[in-house]
């Protein structure tokens, strides 16, 4: 069995480091496939996004084929926000198709904050009924509806996490579900505070919660982009 880079990574011990992109509006691949190219051998992952804040772009499906195809490991992203339960699960077995073998499991941003409002929001599994879905499929090599699956693929499971969060025991028990549903390494929103991580560290310490929790680094531009995640961006908190 071969195992993911990130999985193989997280279990050495190592201290794994992934990067996120963003498929284009649009069809033409070139400048993200460039991009890739200088992350080659320097993550044991690529995040592509599965139209981030409710956004149109060409699908993180469509990005993980050509990163995987260009010598890249992509990390698939899979919401519930736009795809019925056997839509991820078509997803998902298209993806090991192309020996995609990571995943991260998001709920997703409601349609009403994107930029294509109209379309209707289907929420049909969150993050956790996404995992439970994979990991029963995975146990059973049965489809969502328990018929056999002629081929069973297995993935390497993440989901996210949201430290800075009152209160914070919310967080706490989502992230005991998600991981319990099977995720096995979490990246959290990006993060600011230290103090407020290591705060949260403590807690799932507490809680005798087991999982590699990767810390999430957004490099800040300019100090109007500080003040535009604060305002407009879910579980993102800069200090002043």
């Amino acid at each position: 069995e071969i195992m993911s880079l990130l999985e193989k990574a997280l279990l050495d011990g190592q201290f794994a480091i992934t990067a996120e992109m963003a498929p284009p509006k649009g069809y033409d691949f070139a400048e993200a496939l460039e991009t890739a190219q200088l992350l080659k051998g320097k993550v044991h992952g690529v995040n592509v996004t599965d139209m981030q804040s409710a956004c149109l772009k060409a699908s993180s499906l469509g990005l993980c084929a050509q990163l995987k195809l260009n010598g890249v490991e992509p990390i698939i992203q899979m919401t519930g926000r736009d795809r019925s339960r056997m839509a991820i699960m078509g997803d998902m077995l298209a993806a090991a198709s192309f020996g995609i073998d990571t995943m991260l499991a998001l709920t997703g941003d409601h349609t009403m904050v994107g930029d294509c409002k109209a379309s209707k929001p289907v929420y049909d599994l969150d993050s956790v009924g996404i995992l439970r879905m994979l990991s029963t499929m995975e146990a059973t090599g049965k489809d969502c509806g328990g018929n056999d699956l002629a081929s069973t693929p297995t993935f390497y499971k993440g989901a996210a996490v949201t430290p800075v969060y009152e209160p914070q025991i919310l967080q706490i028990n989502k992230l005991r579900q998600k991981v319990d549903a099977g995720a096995r390494y979490i990246q959290t929103q990006g993060i600011f505070d230290l103090d407020a991580l290591k705060r949260f560290m403590d807690e799932v310490d507490k809680a005798g919660i087991k999982a590699h929790i990767m810390a999430g680094i957004i490099p800040l531009k300019t100090a109007g982009m500080a003040k535009y995640m604060n305002e407009n961006v879910p579980g993102i908190a800069v200090p002043q």
